[in-house]
């Protein structure tokens, strides 16, 4: 009797030695700021075990793929997080993160619009959902998510450089050659922002900007964005 009631608590102590859900998911998050994301998914995934509707686990999971730019997997773990907590904008958002890369422009609005009416003062949202209406050629209502984003932080060279994207898909070269040089300043390596005003100085000004143009395709390709090559050896040489 003495033995099995030995052997009884050293199961009893085993089974005390299991992480709990919330310990598993902690211990990934932990895994996550090591940026060891295989290691992050296994913990998870053994959250999951336990219980297969944690949000935050899958929110979690879904991230960790995405940042293994498992982007496809990473959608549907992010639709579980949502079916799990529909009222969190995190999945929503992360969601249309993924649907982003993938160039599913049109889910990809339609997820941050969801992430936006859950919390209004995530302000990346802004930024993001302009890159998405950008790709679907919606130039006007991707400008009003920019200055958005730009009223929450001026100093985006990456806004700026979009914008003025946005400005040349509007027939606003005028104001696109303002919104990239805004981008050239806060960022002088942007090879593609000096590539664009370049192009744009020489297609919408012709020879009154063709020197300040050569020099923008120059400095491009100084930064290694080949295609300025082409423009120079046609216009610049």
């Amino acid at each position: 009797m003495k033995k099995l009631w030995i052997i009884t608590l050293l199961m009893a102590g085993l089974m005390g030695c299991s992480p709990s859900e919330e310990e598993l998911v902690q211990e990934g998050i932990n895994q996550m700021d090591a940026q060891n994301w295989k290691g992050a998914i296994t913990l998870f995934d053994r959250a999951l075990e336990i219980n297969p509707t944690n949000g935050t686990a899958l929110n979690a999971k879904g991230a960790a793929l995405f940042q293994e730019e498992k982007f496809e997997e990473a959608v549907p773990v992010f639709t579980a997080a949502i079916d799990a907590d529909s009222a969190s904008y995190k999945a929503w958002f992360n969601r249309g993160n993924a649907n982003l890369k993938l160039e599913n422009f049109k889910n990809a609005v339609s997820d941050y619009n969801m992430a936006s009416r859950l919390d209004p003062t995530q302000t990346d949202i802004y930024y993001n959902r302009g890159l998405a209406l950008l790709g679907l050629e919606e130039y006007e209502d991707s400008l009003l998510d920019f200055d958005k984003a730009l009223q929450v932080e001026p100093n985006q060279a990456l806004v700026h450089f979009n914008r003025g994207k946005a400005l040349l898909g509007n027939n606003d070269p005028g104001n696109a050659m303002k919104a990239l040089t805004d981008a050239i300043n806060l960022d002088g390596k942007n090879a593609a922002a000096y590539y664009l005003l370049g192009v744009t100085r020489m297609s919408a000004l012709g020879e009154s900007e063709k020197e300040e143009g050569c020099a923008d395709l120059k400095m491009a390709l100084q930064l290694g964005y080949t295609e300025a090559k082409t423009w120079i050896d046609d216009f610049c040489e």
